[in-house]
Parts: structure tokens; C-alpha cells; sequence
């Protein structure tokens, strides 16, 4: 999970810069990997317990 938005941030900054997406959609990506990244956090230290 933690790979997947740590991939996921670089690539919605690339979309935008090649003007592949808008603003609010690169937005939107930071945010849902933000969301993903943390969920992750989450579960792995639920797992270490």
C-alpha cells in the first residue's frame, strides 16, 4: 500500500507537468496517496501487534 501512493505522488506531478491531467486531478492523486500511505501506516503497525 505504502509503495503504491509513494509511486503514485511522483506520477501525478509528472502527468501535470506533461499537461496529461489537470491541477484538480494531480490534486486529487496527492490526496488519495496521502490517504493510501497513511492507511498503510495503519495496518502495518496493526500487524507488527
Amino acid at each position: 500500500m505504502q509503495f503504491t501512493a509513494l509511486v503514485a505522488l511522483p506520477l501525478a506531478m509528472m502527468l501535470q507537468i506533461a499537461d496529461a491531467i489537470s491541477v484538480k486531478q494531480m490534486l486529487t492523486f496527492w490526496i488519495a496517496g496521502a490517504a493510501l500511505f497513511w492507511i498503510g501506516r495503519i495496518v502495518e503497525g496493526y500487524a507488527r501487534v
